[in-house]
């Protein structure tokens, strides 16, 4: 089961914040039902430079067991009881290509239909050379405006591991077709395609499509 929650803090619990990106890590580690996690930061996915960042949105996305209760986990309440709003979603995926952190978490759970007719969502993510950084944040301006003006997008945001290298987005969409529409015929996106194999900046890349199965809140 694939779980990912997002959560809208006051700026004086930034360092609250700060401080359980370091001790989740901790719990996360320690519980037998948790199968993959990552805590993540999140931004506006616009440059992919640290100017980016929202220190009022975090993130964790994790993969558990089945009948695993994770939701109402401790983990889970602690954000709740400091967030002015929140997301949630359960997840399923459609097709993954890639790896993350040189794991395949989500190859393991049982695949949505491939015409999954509902919404879907999109998670992209990277390790970027480091020696690619300037290069990668100088073609990235013109693919992300793109995303945002996309037809079937319901809301974008980035999500990272780190302020710098380790980039991603989450997106929510009406449909598998508005996702791909975006991946295969806007122009912009179709050039950052070229460019990626022009200048070799991924050490490790992830395109995944998920089936939103359910969700609360707003992202």
């Amino acid at each position: 089961m694939i779980l990912v929650f997002f959560w809208k803090i006051k700026l004086g619990n930034f360092p609250w914040a700060i401080l359980h990106m370091g001790l989740d890590r901790l719990a996360l580690a320690r519980r037998s039902d948790v199968k993959f996690w990552k805590l993540l930061g999140t931004g506006k996915g616009e440059t992919f430079t640290p100017r980016d960042a929202d220190i009022h949105r975090w993130g964790l996305l994790v993969v558990v067991e089945q009948d695993s209760d994770f939701a109402n986990s401790e983990i889970i309440n602690r954000w709740n009881r400091k967030a002015q709003s929140q997301f949630s979603a359960q997840l399923s995926p459609i097709s993954v290509h890639g790896a993350w952190s040189k794991q395949t978490p989500f190859n393991q759970i049982p695949h949505a239909a491939k015409d999954w007719s509902g919404k879907v969502v999109a998670i992209t993510r990277a390790r970027i050379k480091w020696r690619k950084n300037v290069i990668f944040w100088k073609s990235v301006p013109p693919v992300t405006t793109s995303l945002h003006s996309s037809p079937g997008l319901i809301s974008a945001i980035g999500i990272g591991e780190a302020p710098i290298g380790l980039q991603g987005t989450f997106s929510i969409w009406e449909s598998g077709e508005a996702v791909k529409n975006f991946a295969y015929s806007g122009a912009a996106h179709k050039e950052a395609i070229k460019a990626t194999h022009r200048h070799a900046w991924y050490a490790e890349e992830m395109f995944a499509r998920f089936a939103l199965l359910k969700s609360n809140g707003s992202l």
